[in-house]
């Protein structure tokens, strides 16, 4: 009976961690404790649909012991897309939020584009805050990678999807990119949104590409005040493919972990590429075995299980 009990309540993750909120920059719980969010991040729902269920989120927990799952939407990449079918869309991202919500973890909801889309990206969210703004498990990413854009346009854009969540949901964390593929964390640091709580700002790393210097610039950031958190990561060279770095990636993971920075590994998907970490033999619902998982794979769950361990 003890041993059933321990184990309800290991399984507790956000009942026990509660509604989330930033102190200074830091991420914490209900409790005012100091809270990292570990976990891994759908693929593009627009071209791996199938792995968009409540099953896969479900094994995600039990099995690689994330406390986090990222639902990319894809806006306009591949012939699923938000663009191109917003019902679909909207039904595939629902799948994992309700499969975390069910799973009590945490969940981002991932606005996945490098354009701006405002008008698009309002009624979304709006749709979405209204539907899940009374859950705590829930996390809006307003705008994966902005590329060449500005940081005042990025700005601009965001401060208007904010004030779209902000009049459903006054609490949930909301996540803002920053220009070059979230690297440029030195801007909004420079010139941040102003009036709003609860607002981190994503950095994006691939460590066999972003070498210390991306590091040393995120130190500056947050020294500076600017809350950081890690939505989109790996191993391997910023294409997605190529070898792992296993000496690059520990250094990171040493960096997050030493300064309470939740992280989110990519990707729950199966091409043919170092950083999906599924091959085609893995099953829709989770259920994986090792042979399922590629080498990628196996590492960010080992990282997983050991880094998630104690929560």
């Amino acid at each position: 009976m003890l041993l059933i009990c321990f184990t309800s309540s290991k399984a507790q993750f956000v009942k026990k961690h509660g509604q989330l909120k930033v102190v200074g920059t830091q991420l914490v719980d209900v409790n005012n404790e100091p809270i990292v969010l570990r976990g891994m991040s759908f693929g593009w729902h627009s071209m791996w649909p199938r792995f968009y269920n409540e099953g896969a989120v479900s094994w995600l927990k039990k099995d690689f012991k994330c406390t986090i799952v990222r639902a990319a939407m894809g806006f306009e990449a591949g012939d699923y897309s938000y663009i191109k079918k917003p019902e679909f869309s909207k039904e595939k991202v629902e799948a994992v939020v309700q499969g975390a919500i069910k799973s009590d973890i945490y969940v981002i909801i991932d606005w996945h584009s490098h354009s701006i889309n405002l008008e698009e990206s309002k009624l979304f969210f709006d749709e979405m805050s209204k539907k899940y703004g009374k859950y705590p498990n829930v996390i809006y990413e307003i705008f994966n990678e902005p590329v060449q854009q500005s940081w005042e346009d990025v700005k601009a854009y965001s401060e208007e999807v904010i004030k779209v969540i902000r009049a459903n949901d006054p609490d949930n964390i909301i996540l803002v990119g920053s220009p070059q593929w979230d690297q440029s964390v030195h801007l909004p640091a420079a010139n941040p949104i102003k009036g709003v709580d609860n607002l981190m700002y994503t950095m994006h790393f691939y460590a066999a590409t972003h070498e210390k210097w991306l590091r040393d610039r995120t130190d500056e950031a947050i020294k500076s005040g600017l809350p950081i958190f890690v939505s989109e990561s790996a191993g391997m060279e910023a294409t997605g493919d190529g070898p792992l770095n296993y000496v690059a990636w520990k250094e990171y993971i040493d960096w997050m972990e030493s300064r309470k920075l939740s992280w989110i590994t990519w990707s729950i998907s199966d091409k043919d590429e170092t950083c999906s970490i599924l091959k085609k033999s893995a099953k829709s619902d989770g259920n994986w075995k090792e042979r399922d998982l590629k080498e990628s794979g196996l590492k960010v769950r080992e990282y997983l299980r050991k880094y998630n361990t104690n929560n």
